[in-house]
């Protein structure tokens, strides 16, 4: 697959030149297809070639990715081929990228595998957070089923008042006679007990 810039200024000459294959998986039984190479050529001449990683799809579908770069900020996709090639002199970077080399139709994307990984670092920490959440929980419910409860209800009672009982012979000399008009009354003179005989 050849993309030519054709009459845009000075990317007249550039042509990115991208080798699409497909093979057959029997794990998923259904072709696949794969984004090997990627060559940057100017005036007919190869000035870059970067080995992909990562760029493949099940052949019905287009592979959609946010960043496609050979910049180690956007994981590096494109992988300069060699040390000593003048691929090291350049930085490729491909914003909203989608590509679909087969099987093409009215001229539109088929529905897009992403590139994103599943274990994303804000999925692995929506993980990890879950794990904690399980975590507390679980023991949570595990003080909660060994709660022993208590077998005894105590109950805030108030001690009876204690009152000291008279015996008769005291009785005689506790008992100061009250003069009234023809009636016999007596006073306890011990005022504790606080009745009164009459």
């Amino acid at each position: 697959l050849s993309l030519k810039f054709g009459d845009i200024g000075n990317l007249k000459g550039l042509v990115i030149r991208l080798l699409l294959t497909t093979s057959y998986y029997q794990l998923s039984v259904q072709n696949w297809f794969s984004l090997h190479r990627l060559q940057l050529l100017y005036n007919h001449s190869v000035q870059a070639t970067f080995n992909v990683t990562g760029i493949h799809a099940p052949a019905t579908y287009s592979f959609h990715c946010e960043h496609v770069s050979s910049l180690q900020r956007y994981d590096a996709l494109l992988i300069p081929s060699s040390a000593n090639d003048l691929s090291q002199l350049w930085e490729v970077t491909f914003i909203d990228f989608q590509i679909q080399g087969f099987n093409v139709q009215e001229g539109h994307f088929a529905y897009a595998r992403d590139c994103a990984s599943f274990f994303s670092p804000a999925i692995l920490m929506g993980l990890v957070m879950s794990l904690i959440l399980l975590l507390v929980l679980a023991y949570a419910l595990h003080m909660l089923i060994h709660l022993k409860s208590l077998d005894r209800h105590y109950e805030c009672k108030a001690s009876p008042a204690y009152f000291a009982q008279m015996k008769d012979s005291d009785m005689g000399d506790e008992k100061e006679p009250l003069r009234n008009s023809g009636n016999e009354s007596y006073e306890l003179r011990n005022q504790q007990f606080g009745k009164i005989y009459i």
